[in-house]
């Protein structure tokens, strides 16, 4: 099953309107799931405002954001239009501190 173009439309509007979106299970207070909640727990350590989009609230959404991203997994992180990865890549790059500069380089106010 395919994305129509309703979905990618949402999913990119969502990603022009939003510096930092985060596709995910669950929502930020609660996330139904690890990954989801490992990188939720990541931005917020990092101070970074973002919003988050519940993929289980829409299949149709789930869906299409893997086929948008060409990535088969959630959570998904973008910054300002690009995507950065999942849980994995995201642990990785705050861990080595690649992350921070990512929103540095974009312009995104993180916690000092």
């Amino acid at each position: 099953m395919t994305a129509d173009a309703t979905v990618t439309d949402r999913i990119k509007q969502d990603i022009a309107d939003n510096p930092v979106v985060l596709f995910m299970k669950g929502t930020p207070v609660f996330p139904q799931c690890g990954f989801s909640a490992r990188v939720v727990q990541i931005l917020t350590q990092l101070g970074v405002k973002f919003k988050g989009i519940d993929v289980l609230a829409d299949p149709a959404i789930r869906q299409g954001v893997k086929e948008f991203s060409n990535w088969p997994t959630i959570p998904q992180l973008y910054v300002k239009g690009e995507f950065v990865g999942g849980c994995d890549i995201v642990s990785e790059m705050y861990e080595n501190g690649e992350l921070k500069q990512v929103f540095a380089n974009k312009g995104v106010a993180t916690r000092a």
